[in-house]
Formats: structure tokens, sequence, C-alpha cells
């Protein structure tokens, strides 16, 4: 096979995943312009103000939340990462031998530690 008719093999075997992709990309071009060229700009107060269940606001907007949240989200999801991470490590513990129980102990001495970190931070005692 000469490397010209190699080439065109080649070609004509990406030409489907070329045209779904500049068909994908120019979809996606005019599905972003629509609203822009739809749109009618003719603000008003109502469309202006703010909407809270038919009443306007009262006190600020935003309100400032604690870290202590976010403590407890971050804790949240460490924990269940490692429930995650210890249900197929439990499946296949005959498979992966000393070497994967040892790797899994260092993983969870390491979420100890951190949890042991953050309880004497007081990161659990809520305020």
């Amino acid at each position: 096979m000469s490397p010209i008719a190699s080439a065109d093999f080649v070609s004509s075997q990406y030409f489907p995943i070329l045209l779904f992709l500049v068909v994908a990309i120019g979809l996606s071009c005019v599905v972003l312009l629509i609203p822009f060229l739809l749109n009618k700009l003719r603000p008003d107060a109502e469309k202006n103000s703010p909407y809270e269940c038919g009443f306007e606001g009262e006190g600020p907007v935003r309100n400032e939340f604690d870290v202590q949240f976010y403590l407890v989200a971050i804790l949240f999801i460490i924990f269940d990462l490692e429930v995650a991470f210890l249900f197929p490590w439990a499946v296949s513990l005959g498979k992966i031998g000393v070497f994967g129980f040892w790797s899994m102990m260092v993983f969870l001495t390491l979420l100890t530690v951190g949890f042991i970190y953050e309880w004497k931070r007081g990161a659990l005692e809520w305020r």
C-alpha cells in the first residue's frame, strides 16, 4: 500500500470524528449566541428588584457563614471517601495481598491523624 493511499485510508477513518466535532462546536456556538441575538434589553424596576416570596427583602442580602460549617463539610467528605475506598478494598483484599493491606493501613492512619488534628483544634465542637 502506498503512503498516499494509506493517508487517504486514515483520513477516511477520522472524517466522521472531525465532522462530529465541527457540528458539535458549531451547534454549541449557535446555542450560546441565540439568547444574545433575541434578547431585548428593556429592564424596568420590577425586573431589577430582588425577589423573595413576593415580598421586598429585609436586611442584608448576604449572610456570613461560620467556618465551622465548612469544617464539618470537609470532615463529611473525607469520611465519605474513606468508606467509598474501603468497600472495594475489602472485596479485593484476597487478591491484593499484604501490599494492599498495608497501603490501606497507611491511608487510614493519615485519615486518623487528620481527624485527631481537627478534634484537637475544636472543629467538632459546635458553638
